[in-house]
């Protein structure tokens, strides 16, 4: 039997046809090699391998598995490609975002003495490559990632996490990684985040976050987790559960300027938006901060 790999990347894959290669292609550059992807495929196409061999990319480190379904969501992608995962770390990667090439050998150090880490990251406008906005300040070193840090700004962290901890996603709309790192800051208290942006985020069109439905599908998620909340349904502790309970009605006013965006005619993505409303002094303190730095990329 093949020797199991340091880290699964874990992928799920919903008409991911324009960017899976492209996502591969990144997660092939890593300066660690002893990883496998294992992609879930959501929406039915039994054509992904061929489409990577048409791309010349033949890599055994690279499994495909099935939800079964079409569009059964993210959360229940990446908990499929978690039950076929072999890595004693666990790396979950969006088909449309790209790794840079040290993003591996910069967080597997760490995630195996701390449990989790997680880094920068760069938000692309993915039909021009323009630059959004950085999730922090560029810098040297690592900072300590709290729940605070985390619900401060609606960009997706995505850290390393060791497979021991237990930890699964939950089914919510659109904010199922929110959860799966609360969760996983409530049994840590904190991670190391590197300040090095080492993952692009990218910002399509087509892409869930933006879809017509997006506003309302992230509404029901925010109010889904409260719900759960209210019940009992989601172990948290007390001090973290009101601050969630805080940080997702803000979250739920922000989705809610974003539709009345749209409906007045905004075209741009969710995250161009955050940028607009944030120039407009509306948003966080930390997000304001952001935006005044030098945007040149740190990679």
């Amino acid at each position: 039997m093949q020797e199991a790999p340091l880290v699964s990347v874990l992928i799920p894959v919903y008409r991911g046809q324009a960017t899976l290669v492209r996502c591969l292609a990144s997660l092939r550059a890593q300066t660690l090699p002893d990883w496998e992807a294992v992609v879930a495929v959501d929406d039915g196409d039994p054509h992904y391998p061929e489409l990577l061999a048409a791309h010349g990319i033949s890599d055994p480190r690279i499994r495909f598995v099935t939800t079964g379904g079409v569009r059964s969501g993210v959360a229940r992608a990446r908990n499929c490609a978690l039950d076929a995962a072999r890595g004693r770390l666990i790396a979950p990667l969006d088909a449309d975002d790209l790794f840079y090439p040290d993003r591996l050998a910069s967080l597997v150090p760490l995630a195996l003495a701390h449990g989790a880490a997680a880094d920068n990251v760069a938000v692309v406008d993915d039909r021009d490559g323009t630059l959004l906005r950085f999730w922090l300040p560029p810098a040297d070193g690592t900072s300590a990632l709290d729940a605070e840090l985390l619900l401060a700004e609606p960009v997706p962290v995505m850290p390393v996490v060791d497979r021991a901890l237990g930890l699964r996603w939950v089914e919510v709309p659109i904010c199922d990684d929110v959860v799966f790192n609360l969760l996983l800051l409530d049994r840590l208290g904190t991670i190391p985040v590197v300040r090095r942006v080492l993952r692009e985020y990218r910002q399509r069109p087509d892409s869930e976050c933006n879809a017509p439905d997006a506003a309302a599908r992230a509404e029901a998620g925010y109010r889904a987790v409260l719900a759960m909340l209210d019940r009992g349904e989601l172990a948290l502790g007390a001090e973290l559960t009101q601050l969630v309970r805080e940080q997702f009605r803000a979250r739920i006013a922000l989705n809610a300027a974003f539709a009345q965006a749209r409906a007045r005619g905004w075209s741009g993505s969710y995250q161009a938006f955050v940028v607009a409303f944030n120039r407009s002094g509306q948003g966080s303190e930390r997000s304001r901060e952001a935006n005044r730095r030098d945007r040149s990329d740190d990679r």
